[in-house]
């Protein structure tokens, strides 16, 4: 149990046709609602620290990731850390021994050619380290800082072949690929492509990974799985449970000086939304 690793994780889930969740987190309210749903759900789970979480601890990862890797040593159930859409070689070298075991680097705003040669390089980078890595091929809109792109635009998709390509070039562990999801959605009415979902899955021997999985709704995300998802990534529907919370509790109780009450609410909303994506995304058939 505890600290594992995120491709002990994905490959047991594509022995058992299931999906693997992984859920990032900011705060250590997120991340402690993380570990209660999972063991709750007695589900292994990947807990996952984005570049933008680093950014708001100040740039720093070390406490954030300690913090993530003492609850993971506790947990009942195996828990592996991640970090996630990194662009920063610095942060990428900034994992070595924090127990994360996986890094997606994401070089999907350079052209093909500087992409892969990018990728190449993490990729060797991590594995003398013993680090999976993961990428993304296509983009997935939604990012912060990035302009606005339709799910839908021409060239947003991920293609088979390049994909194939790409795989064998960089060597990477894991591909996050675009199907139709959005970062950052607040509603969840994304409509997945899942003929691109199989095509791709029988063009590439890895782990495949649904990056803006908030955004997409429950029979999707079933299907996206039995599609060929491996790996489903979410992020904003803990934002939402968790900040929706904080704010009626704090709108009600204009009065009260202690956070506790409020936060301990928010985590709990969070671990209540992260136990119903876990029933979705890790069930079998």
């Amino acid at each position: 149990m505890s600290l594992t690793t995120t491709g002990k994780l994905t490959d047991a889930a594509r022995a058992d046709g299931v999906g693997t969740a992984a859920f990032n987190v900011i705060t250590l309210e997120h991340a402690e609602a993380v570990i209660i749903a999972a063991e709750r759900a007695g589900s292994p789970v990947v807990v996952a620290i984005s570049e933008n979480a680093v950014k708001f601890r100040r740039g720093r990862l070390g406490p954030l990731a300690a913090a993530c890797r003492a609850l993971a040593e506790e947990a009942t159930v195996p828990v592996a850390l991640h970090l996630d859409h990194v662009e920063s070689v610095d942060l990428l070298v900034a994992a070595e021994g924090t127990g994360i075991s996986s890094v997606m680097f994401d070089a999907s705003r350079l052209a093909y050619a500087e992409n892969v040669a990018a990728t190449a390089d993490a990729v060797a980078w991590a594995h003398e380290r013993g680090i999976t890595l993961e990428a993304e091929l296509g983009e997935v809109g939604g990012k912060p800082g990035h302009p606005a792109l339709d799910a839908h635009a021409p060239g947003a998709r991920t293609d088979p072949d390049e994909a194939a390509a790409y795989v064998r070039a960089t060597g990477v562990d894991a591909l996050a690929v675009a199907v139709g999801s959005s970062h950052a959605m607040l509603d969840r009415t994304a409509t997945l492509d899942h003929d691109l979902i199989a095509r791709l899955r029988a063009a590439v021997d890895v782990p495949l990974v649904l990056h803006g999985s908030s955004g997409v709704p429950d029979d999707e995300l079933r299907r996206a799985v039995a599609a060929g998802m491996t790996k489903i990534n979410v992020g904003t529907a803990l934002n939402i449970a968790y900040t929706g919370t904080l704010r009626e509790r704090l709108t009600a109780t204009p009065d009260k000086a202690d956070p506790r009450p409020a936060l301990t609410l928010a985590r709990e909303a969070t671990a209540q939304a992260i136990g119903e994506l876990l029933r979705v995304i890790t069930a079998k058939g």
